[in-house]
Formats: structure tokens, C-alpha cells, sequence
């Protein structure tokens, strides 16, 4: 019969149990189809592992290795999931990146938005230092205008209305006076006066107005007569400022005409500003 160490009974029994916690704990990653370590079969030789409590230390302590291809081995189970790794490729943008380019060109203005709601007025602003004084004035500005035409060429009525055109100027201040036209244009607001004189021709009627703008204002008429004479006309108007004067010869309704001569110039039309609107 094998006999056992000279031990003391507690240390053999602490060291059992020792052995016999580590076989328990290593019990649950121990495979279970691996096969335990084998022992002689010659029972009578004094071989320390024959022993059951060396057996049992040898199986808990020394286990075989175990595969892990092995079909019947259960891999560990994991509280959590392991994490996924992939390789993410990663390119440099600043090698890639190429010179600047010119500049393109300019597109077309977009359309124009909407106008917006004008804004609240804003607050005003300090009063400004006062200026310094001016150079005195004109103490009375005087207006001026004056014209006196004439015509040395006779004038014989038709069927429509004429102006009296004059082909003589004598006195035409500023030009207010056109000669093409043969109108006075008032430029001066104010009080103006104004005559007419023409020859009459024998045996014929002289028949003639003087208008302002559209309207006749005065007349100048003689009868047939075997003698021819000098007929004059002299009045005042008011005009404002683009008001037209002129004289128109009437419409033939019977023989109707003016005499002049190319030598002599029997026919005259003047008018001056007697006072302007401005001076009150």
C-alpha cells in the first residue's frame, strides 16, 4: 500500500481544498470531450499520479489544449457586441488641387425685384448755421419790349384767310417779332400797345383784323372808294407770357386788298410793353 508524505493533517486538507476551488472554477472553460491525462496501468508501481487525489490534480490543473475549429466547442458569449472595423480609403484633396483658373465672364443682370414699401419718416435733423449774406439786389428791374414792321409788297385776297407777313423790320428788340411767321410772341407779361396802319386800294374794299391768338380783337375797314387813303388802327392789350399777335387779311367774299410799292412802304405794324405784369 502507497503511503502518503509526512504531511500535517490541516495543511493536507487546506491544500485539498485549494485544489479542489481551481478544479471548480476551471471546470466551465474546460472542454468536455477532452480526455483526461492517462495513468499506468500497472498498479503496483509507486507512481505519485496513481493516487486519486493526484489524478484529480493533474486533471484540473493541466488541461489538454483545445481547437477552436472544433464543431462541438461553443464559442464565449460576450455581454456586449464586439465592435466593427472597416478601412476607410482617405485622399489628399491638396495634391489633387490644380493651378486657379482666369476669371470668367460677367453674367447677365438678373431681373429687377419688387419695390418696397416706402419707409417710415425719419427723425429731423439740426437746424443749420445761418448763411452769410448775399449781394444786394437790383432795387428795380425795368422789362423791355418793343417791335415796328413794315411791307412794301401789295396784298390781294382769295379764298382763304392770310396773314399779313412783312418783309421790312425797322425796330425788332430781343427778336420777339418773327419775321416768317409774322407774329409778335410775348415773352413779358403785362399792358402792350399796339398800331396798324395800311393804304387802301382804289375801287377796292380794305378788310382786315388784328388777332390775338385765335381770336379777332380789332378791326381795320375801309369802303370802295374812287380816292385812296391811309387807314390806321390803334389799341391796347393785356397779354401773358405766349401770347401771339398778328393780322390777318380776310377771305375774298368780295375784292379785297392792301397797296404798296416796291419803292415806298405803306404798310406798318409796332407795338411796345407799356408796363410789365411783374412791376404790379
Amino acid at each position: 500500500m502507497m503511503q502518503t508524505p509526512g504531511w500535517p493533517p490541516i495543511a493536507i486538507v487546506l491544500a485539498a481544498v485549494i485544489l479542489h476551488s481551481m478544479g471548480i472554477a476551471s471546470e466551465r472553460y474546460r472542454p468536455s470531450h477532452l480526455e483526461r491525462e492517462p495513468v499506468t496501468s500497472n498498479p503496483g508501481m509507486s507512481d505519485p499520479r496513481n493516487s486519486p487525489y493526484q489524478r484529480d490534480q493533474h486533471r484540473d490543473v493541466r488541461p489538454r489544449c483545445r481547437r477552436c475549429c472544433d464543431p462541438e466547442e461553443e464559442l464565449p458569449q460576450y455581454a456586449e457586441p464586439q465592435p466593427e472595423y472597416r478601412l476607410v480609403p482617405h485622399i489628399n484633396l491638396t495634391i489633387l488641387k490644380g493651378e486657379k483658373g482666369d476669371s470668367g465672364q460677367r453674367g447677365p443682370y438678373g431681373k429687377a425685384g419688387k419695390t418696397g414699401n416706402p419707409g417710415p419718416r425719419g427723425p429731423n435733423g439740426m437746424k443749420g448755421i445761418k448763411g452769410s449774406m448775399g449781394t444786394p439786389g437790383d432795387s428795380c428791374k425795368t422789362y423791355y419790349a418793343a417791335f415796328s414792321v413794315g411791307r412794301k409788297k401789295a396784298l390781294h385776297s382769295n379764298d382763304y384767310y392770310q396773314t399779313l407777313i412783312f418783309d421790312t423790320e425797322f425796330v425788332n428788340l430781343y427778336n420777339h417779332f418773327n419775321m416768317f411767321s409774322g407774329k409778335f410772341y410775348c415773352y413779358v407779361a403785362g399792358i402792350y400797345f399796339f398800331s396798324l396802319n395800311v393804304h387802301t386800294w382804289n375801287q377796292k374794299e380794305t378788310y382786315l383784323h388784328v388777332m390775338k391768338n385765335e381770336q379777332e380783337m380789332v378791326i381795320l375797314y375801309a369802303q370802295p372808294s374812287d380816292r385812296s387813303i391811309m387807314q390806321s388802327q390803334s389799341f391796347m392789350l393785356e397779354l401773358e407770357q405766349n401770347d401771339e399777335v398778328w393780322v390777318r387779311l380776310f377771305k375774298g367774299e368780295r375784292e379785297n386788298a392792301v397797296f404798296s410799292d416796291d419803292f415806298d412802304t405803306y404798310i406798318t405794324f409796332s407795338g411796345y410793353l407799356v408796363k410789365a405784369k411783374s412791376e404790379g
